[in-house]
């Protein structure tokens, strides 16, 4: 069975969920029925240890950081997974973000 939508978590700092939602929004990310711009915002506690190589947006390399973020989720139809990744690495300061996509199963039950 092949997925047909998928829920995007993205971890970013909440200076950056605006631009992100209205970026994703442009490329049918976050459109449910006759509603877009939808989306699920929580603040979250993230922990990290920048290591030897990394140009850390937040935090020092060989020190273990901690940090508000937001963990923004999304819903996303298969054909628009891909333009909405770029998207997100393109709006999220990080130099690696964590991008979570997970097939939804909701088809089962309609």
């Amino acid at each position: 069975m092949q997925m047909r939508e998928f829920k995007i978590e993205i971890y970013i700092p909440k200076g950056y969920v605006k631009k992100l939602g209205d970026e994703l929004s442009k490329v049918n990310v976050g459109k449910i029925g006759n509603y877009d711009h939808c989306m699920s915002i929580n603040k979250v506690q993230g922990y990290w240890r920048p290591l030897e190589g990394a140009d850390p947006f937040d935090g020092e390399v060989g020190k273990l950081c901690k940090g508000e973020e937001c963990k923004v989720e999304v819903r996303c139809k298969r054909e628009y997974v891909e333009a909405a990744m770029k998207i997100i690495r393109k709006v999220h300061p990080y130099e690696e973000p964590v991008i979570n996509v997970i097939p939804l199963l909701n088809e089962l039950f309609e």
